[in-house]
């Protein structure tokens, strides 16, 4: 019975391998000039985020972690007063403070992390 698949050593030194040619990819290749200002934001305006607030946050050790029972107090790294972060999918947007609106907690924004910055932070 002959073998149905040639020997792949041989076939491949029966042919000389070619060089790839890739065209120059440019900062505005494949976007016309009329798409690139006018960007359509339709597409992502239902997408979920994960929506956080922090409070503040501190460092101990598993020891102090294991002791911590109903009605332990951990000190914060945050002075009381100081604004909240908030996150949205682990990246910082803007810091706040609590307010209460119905019986339910809320954040008052008092300060929006530019755009410019934000993109800053995350390289």
């Amino acid at each position: 019975m002959t073998n149905p698949m040639p020997n792949t050593a041989a076939a491949a030194t029966a042919q000389p391998a070619a060089r790839a040619n890739f065209q120059t990819l440019d900062s505005d290749a494949g976007v016309s000039p009329s798409t690139s200002s006018d960007v359509n934001l339709d597409v992502i305006l239902d997408v979920s985020v994960t929506l956080s607030m922090e409070v503040g946050r501190t460092r101990i050790p598993i020891r102090n972690l294991l002791q911590l029972n109903q009605g332990s107090v951990v000190e914060l790294e945050r002075e009381a007063g100081e604004p909240l972060d908030v996150y949205v999918n682990g990246t910082l947007v803007a810091h706040g403070e609590v307010v209460v609106v119905n019986e339910k907690f809320g954040i008052r924004l008092t300060d929006v992390i530019s755009p410019a910055e934000r993109i800053r932070r995350l390289r």
